[in-house]
């Protein structure tokens, strides 16, 4: 299985409030937020991590090259600054195309254990036939502009919603997918779409069934407070 990572933001917001490392290189609990997935995602049966990382970013891409040099698995990156985070995965998109892939971006914190069984079930799905995708989603709710997954009794992703009146569940960032939603991916940046809720959209437009896998907290690291966040939560 392949795993890929969206670390081409700005991290403007984190700058803003004082912290002046890129977002990858930002640390939590002593460990650079992109250290962190190569190594997890390692522990996980990784054949290969792919990055994208912007061209503003020198010390991001320094990092990737020391990293690549010593890792285990193979790491390929681009560097190409992108308009947004669904322009990011099409660039990745050229490597994703012959086998089942982990997608998140590089501020995704999540329970190590969590994950290794939320990628188990990943493996066993896709291995019989059951799901084309599973997304990780929470019912932590902490992001400014969440996205709310509607799911049925058996964990089916229904829907996709901007707005839910009783959320239950909201998208964590964390996409377990197969080669055949490149194809949707393509034809939303045909329409000229930007946006990573529309892609989701667009794989149940397509048909491709989707299922929810519940973390109990998933975090992003948009703010300096975020950070004590994410070290309280993987402390606890």
């Amino acid at each position: 299985m392949k795993y890929a990572v969206i670390a081409a933001g700005e991290g403007s917001r984190l700058a803003k409030e004082g912290v002046a490392s890129p977002k990858p290189l930002v640390e939590v609990g002593g460990e650079r937020l992109i250290d962190r997935l190569v190594r997890v995602f390692s522990e996980n049966g990784a054949t290969e991590i792919d990055v994208i990382c912007n061209k503003e970013m020198t010390d991001v891409q320094q990092r990737l090259v020391e990293l690549r040099s010593t890792s285990r698995v193979p790491i390929r990156f681009i560097v190409k600054s992108t308009p947004s985070s669904m322009h990011s995965m099409w660039e990745l998109s050229r490597w994703l195309g012959d086998e089942p892939f982990v997608l998140t971006t590089v501020d995704t914190i999540f329970r190590e254990e969590e994950f290794g069984a939320y990628v188990a079930d990943f493996q066993r799905m896709v291995e019989s036939g059951e799901a084309d995708g599973l997304m990780g989603v929470t019912d932590y709710i902490d992001d400014e502009k969440p996205l709310y997954v509607d799911t049925d009794e058996a964990m089916g992703i229904t829907a996709f919603l901007d707005h839910c009146d009783a959320p239950k569940y909201i998208s964590g960032g964390i996409y377990g997918l197969t080669p055949r939603s490149i194809d949707t991916l393509r034809a939303c940046i045909e329409r000229g779409e930007s946006r990573m809720r529309n892609f989701q959209r667009g794989l149940i437009a397509d048909g491709l069934r989707l299922r929810a896998w519940a973390f109990s907290k998933v975090l992003d690291i948009d703010h300096a407070s975020d950070i004590v966040k994410a070290e309280e939560f993987l402390s606890d």
